[in-house]
């Protein structure tokens, strides 16, 4: 059951906090209780719900203005600030209820010649809807335990059952003017009538919609809000107790399971976005939680898969529906239904564009979400958060139309009004349009990617866009790595511990990381560790141990990584860190120079071999980088075996200047980017004559 959260300590605080910044009580405690509602994922989910309080500012002249704080574009409310309410005169939008009709960007414009701070950001498009309303503060969500009552066939009765003369109930109207006018029509006669029963309104139900609480105060309109929900919530719960639940079969996990099957379908997303003119790579994200298979697992999952989206908001996340593959899947499958989901795609725009008058251009017809019986329900965006959103909306379809089936049936939307929500331009700009870095939408690998080099290769990559994964045999040190670089901006990042020289183990973390993103793009072969002393009194065992770290692990990474490019179907890249010593090898590190000369062979070999699939392979030739295998305590002893100082050794090249692993990681992420390149070796050493390749 939902819960109320508000504390007065807590509200106490916000008005002391924001009133230290100049913001006065109404826009804190607006402020407050709008970060209570967002941070409660049964009521909003990702930019979703919009909320207002009318107060008063000050202008220029000194003059007291009434304005509607509203929610404003690009914010949400999870993490809302004062400024993500901009002001806007209040009676010169009140004023606009006496139009017959009016444009979408012609409110857009009313809203902003209106805006008090001129460069704020464009009001909700439900603006006008909250100054039509006359309580002070009002609250809007798409709480799931009211979409299952107001998502039935016969919603209003089932609605007007749980609230009685409470609430306002709005059949279904598309957001914007007529929304706004629609509802506060139905607001003034339902307050004559809830008057005539001597009962306080409370809220607005917008059918097939969402909910609208008000109330004088911030208290009282969360209050009320969390109210109707927990009715809801009860109301479904009666059903569930009163209606035998089936439980369905249990549908086994693909045989090969996400690791495997993942990477099939973002080949197959892959070359029919080419096809319909889209980019090529998109990320996934799998939720394989009981409430997802609950749903995928159902014999009914084609026909709810039909209905139509939670609440019309979703659609530009998810479409109007998901693709549904069978259970265990093969690539012949996949492609088949993921070509009869576009060809249905197309021929709902077609019927619907003609009902819309033709001016409509398409959006891409790819899916943003599959159902996959055994295995769960899989978001796809541009970025490993845009699919990680699309996945939240999925579990929230899901337990909405679970909670719906219960109480009756679940009857959303239908398909013209989905259409019109998807291809509105004031919902498409919600997404925003800016353009994209040069390696977003690529997954990248790293091992030994929380040492020097390893943790720089996986920040340049990320800085470019890319998503990473961190590899490294310190489990702590690689999530701690991947974190560092999800709190700096990335946009995603997954550490995972590995024992490179097991390659069960290696093959378990590159199936970890195509079962998270979806796949692989790029790996970046990067461990290794130096074995000294002369080759002549070498012990076996040292030289064994340097070509197993040294070599064969990287052939276990390469494996693992081409059978990742090979599911996928459309190529990859192999870079490996290669070291100066398998040009240049210097007196007692011959079980390293050694072990890396056979690595510079190795990466050649599936250059050669694998550039028939796309696949190319390319090494840097780096040396003397601060990192494990030349430490602090080296330097010093080398630098001093020398007669020279530190910052002398270190910089003993023709630049005079020292190499940084931040230097190595940008050679990384340059031979990454040249795409026409491959069985190349990268210097990056300032200048070794010894070590160069020609």
């Amino acid at each position: 059951m939902i819960r109320n959260r508000w504390s007065e300590a807590d509200a106490a605080a916000a008005i002391a906090h924001y009133g230290a910044q100049g913001i006065g009580e109404d826009l804190a405690l607006r402020t407050y209780s709008a970060r209570l509602l967002g941070a409660d994922p049964e009521l909003v989910l990702h930019g979703g719900g919009n909320t207002s309080v009318k107060t008063t500012v000050t202008g220029l002249l000194g003059e007291t203005i009434p304005v509607l704080c509203v929610k404003g574009s690009g914010w949400d409310l999870a993490t809302i600030e004062p400024p993500g309410h901009p002001a806007v005169r209040l009676e010169p939008l009140r004023a606009l209820r006496a139009l017959a009709a009016l444009s979408d960007e012609d409110m857009v414009a009313a809203q902003r010649q209106n805006l008090i701070d001129p460069v704020a950001p464009n009001p909700s498009v439900e603006a006008l809807l909250h100054a039509f309303l006359p309580h002070t503060f009002v609250d809007h969500t798409h709480a799931i335990a009211l979409l299952a009552l107001a998502d039935q066939p016969d919603g209003a009765a089932v609605c007007r059952e749980v609230y009685g003369d409470r609430v306002v109930l709005v059949p279904y109207v598309m957001p914007g003017f007529a929304l706004a006018l629609a509802a506060a029509a139905a607001y003034e006669e339902a307050e004559a009538r809830a008057r005539a029963a001597g009962v306080e309104l409370e809220g607005m139900v917008l059918l097939q919609h969402g909910l609208f609480s008000f109330g004088a105060t911030a208290r009282q309109s969360y209050g009320r809000m969390i109210a109707l929900v927990r009715q809801a919530e009860e109301r479904i719960h009666q059903a569930h107790s009163a209606k035998p639940q089936s439980q369905p079969a249990p549908v086994p996990e693909p045989a090969d399971g996400a690791a495997v099957l993942l990477p099939v379908l973002r080949g197959a997303l892959g070359r029919a976005a080419e096809a319909e003119g889209a980019p090529a790579r998109w990320l996934l994200a799998l939720r394989g939680t009981p409430l997802a298979l609950s749903v995928v697992n159902d014999p009914r999952l084609a026909d709810w898969a039909r209905r139509g989206v939670a609440t019309p908001d979703h659609v530009i996340r998810t479409k109007a529906f998901p693709l549904v593959l069978p259970a265990d899947p093969g690539a012949a499958q996949i492609e088949q239904a993921l070509a009869a989901y576009i060809e249905r795609y197309k021929d709902c725009f077609s019927r619907q564009n003609a009902r819309a008058g033709g001016v409509k251009k398409p959006l891409d017809p790819l899916p943003r979400l599959v159902a996959i019986p055994g295995l769960g329900l899989v978001g796809i965006g541009k970025s490993a958060a845009d699919a990680a959103v699309v996945a939240d909306v999925a579990e929230a379809w899901a337990q909405t139309l679970l909670a719906a089936e219960a109480v009756g049936r679940f009857a959303p939307v239908n398909e013209a009004d989905t259409f019109d929500m998807e291809y509105w331009s004031l919902e498409q700009a919600k997404l925003g349009k800016g353009s994209e870095k040069p390696l977003a939408r690529q997954v990248v690998l790293v091992t030994g990617g929380a040492g020097a080099i390893g943790a720089a290769t996986a920040r340049a990559f990320a800085a470019q866009g890319a998503v990473v994964v961190v590899l490294d045999l310190d489990p702590v040190a690689a999530v701690a790595t991947a974190e560092a670089i999800a709190a700096g901006g990335g946009d995603g990042a997954l550490g995972i511990g590995c024992d490179l020289t097991d390659p069960s183990a290696v093959r378990q973390a590159f199936a970890a990381a195509c079962a998270h993103f979806g796949g692989l793009d790029i790996v970046v072969s990067n461990a290794g560790a130096a074995w000294t002393g002369a080759i002549a009194d070498l012990p076996d065992a040292d030289l064994r141990a340097s070509f197993e770290l040294n070599l064969f692990a990287h052939q276990a990474v390469a494996q693992a990584a081409v059978a990742a490019f090979r599911a996928q179907g459309f190529g990859g890249q192999l870079l490996f860190n290669v070291s100066k010593q398998a040009l240049n090898p210097g007196p007692g590190f011959g079980a390293y120079g050694i072990a890396k000369a056979a690595l510079l062979a190795l990466m050649r070999q599936y250059a050669l071999e694998g550039g028939c699939e796309g696949i190319r392979a390319n090494g840097i030739n780096a040396d003397r980088i601060r990192s494990g295998l030349l430490d602090d305590a080296m330097i010093r002893q080398r630098s001093a075996a020398r007669g020279v100082s530190e910052a002398t050794y270190m910089g003993g090249n023709l630049l005079g200047q020292e190499v940084r692993a931040a230097d190595v990681a940008d050679a990384f992420v340059a031979l990454a980017r040249m795409e026409r390149t491959t069985g190349a070796l990268l210097t990056v050493d300032g200048g070794n004559v010894a070590a160069m390749v020609r």
